[in-house]
């Protein structure tokens, strides 16, 4: 039996017999408060730091990453569509080759109406910018119109407001390919000369010194 000090009334302390038992049923109850305080210490520290976010999930999906979020690496967005009329060198040439398989295969195989007077086509109509930038816009439209966000009537659409007008202007009597094919027997290639520059960009025309009058001679 263990002993400890109690206060008496003259302030000297008297022992206090504490049995064993008892001792060892407070000895373990505060090993288990102890156990109890270090196991929600560790359960603090682990709540406390943030685990990292994993890989970005979004290109699993074919979405670009979302800038401005912890975790996710930004990944570059793809090139907005621009006239094919601002492109140059390599870039304007894949574009046209794109173009002209979109057109050869689909377009005029579908919507190639027979060559004639009334619409004339031309076999070189790369050579034609004009013609170039009116199918292309086009086809830049079609490629919105036909995609799943346009929903059920976006064929429509691009059917009712961009094919109809863009063959028509292209293949007009008197539109670019005019002087071209008209006859499907007859092939044909003719750019046409623009107009020159207007008059407000020329040069200004000098006029000619008058003469001076001879001596002697008087002003009318």
């Amino acid at each position: 039996m263990s002993e400890s000090t109690r206060p008496r009334d003259d302030g000297e302390g008297e022992p206090i017999r504490v049995p064993e038992a008892h001792l060892e049923s407070i000895e373990a109850s505060l090993r288990k408060l102890l156990d109890q305080a270090a196991d929600q210490a560790r359960q603090l520290d682990s709540l406390a730091a943030v685990p990292p976010l994993p890989p970005s999930l979004f290109p699993a999906f074919g979405m670009p990453g979302l800038p401005g979020l912890p975790g996710v690496p930004d990944q570059p967005l793809p090139p907005e569509p621009r006239p094919i009329l601002e492109l140059a060198g390599e870039e304007y040439e894949n574009e046209l080759d794109a173009l002209t398989d979109w057109v050869d295969d689909f377009l005029m195989r579908v919507y190639g109406a027979e060559v004639t007077t009334a619409a004339p086509w031309c076999q070189q109509w790369q050579e034609h910018p004009g013609v170039v930038a009116w199918l292309h816009a086009l086809w830049m439209a079609y490629q919105q119109h036909t995609d799943s966000e346009a929903g059920l009537s976006g064929p429509l659409i691009w059917h009712r407001d961009f094919l109809t007008h863009t063959m028509a202007a292209v293949r007009a009597p008197g539109g670019p390919l005019s002087a071209c094919m008209t006859d499907p027997d007859r092939p044909a290639h003719r750019l046409l000369p623009g107009p020159g520059p207007s008059a407000r960009s020329s040069p200004p025309e000098t006029q000619a010194p008058r003469e001076s009058e001879e001596p002697g001679e008087a002003a009318s």
